[in-house]
C-alpha cells in the first residue's frame, strides 16, 4: 500500500471547487500530528484554513510558487517554534510530507509550498505575510503551506526507468 501511494503521489495545483469533507480534514489533521518528531518534542503546529477569501490572501505569499493555492478547497500552513527545537526545519518538514501521503490516500491532491527563505516582497518574508495574514504568534516560525483539494488534472506516476538510480550507492559514495 505504501509502496503504491508514493508511485502515484504528485504534485497537483489545480483543483476543483468541490470542499472537503469535515471527516477528510479530521483525518488530516491526525496524520500532521502523527509526524515523527526530533526526540518526540512535536513543536510544530498547523493552521488549517478553508475561508476561500483568507486561502487566496495567502496565495499571494510570495511572487512564484504559490499563487495556484487560491484554487484549493484547503490550505495548511506549517509552523513550528524554533527556540525550541534545533531540528524545526526537519520536523516540520516531516509533518509536511506526512499530510501530503495522508491527502494521497484520502483522494485528495496536494502540492508543497516552500515559505521559509522566501520572500513576498522586496522588503517583506513570505513568512512575516503569513504570520500577519493569520495572526500567528512572534515565536512561531512557518516553514512550508500544503494546498489540499480535489484534482483537477491526473498526472501519471513517473516511470521506473526514469528515477535516478544513479544516485543511490552501496556502501561507500561511488561506483
Amino acid at each position: 500500500m505504501f509502496f503504491e501511494l508514493i508511485e502515484k503521489r504528485r504534485s497537483i495545483r489545480h483543483f476543483t471547487n468541490d470542499t472537503i469533507e469535515a471527516s477528510k480534514i479530521e483525518r488530516l489533521k491526525e496524520a500532521a500530528l502523527r509526524a515523527p518528531s526530533s526526540r518526540g518534542s512535536n513543536h510544530w503546529e498547523f493552521v488549517f484554513v478553508t475561508d476561500r477569501d483568507l486561502i487566496a490572501k495567502l496565495s499571494r505569499a510570495k511572487p512564484h510558487g504559490s499563487a495556484f493555492l487560491s484554487n484549493a478547497a484547503l490550505a495548511i500552513v506549517v509552523c513550528a517554534d524554533p527556540s525550541k527545537s534545533d531540528v524545526w526545519v526537519e520536523d516540520a518538514s516531516i509533518a509536511t510530507i506526512f499530510i501530503q501521503l495522508a491527502a494521497e490516500a484520502l483522494e485528495l491532491g496536494s502540492c508543497w509550498i516552500q515559505i521559509r527563505k522566501r520572500m513576498h516582497s522586496e522588503t517583506t518574508t513570505a513568512e512575516a505575510y503569513i504570520a500577519e495574514a493569520l495572526s500567528l504568534p512572534k515565536h512561531l516560525a512557518v516553514e512550508s503551506m500544503v494546498a489540499v483539494g480535489y484534482p483537477a488534472e491526473r498526472k501519471a506516476p513517473h516511470k521506473r526507468e526514469s528515477l535516478q538510480d544513479e544516485k543511490i550507492f552501496m556502501n561507500r559514495y561511488g561506483r
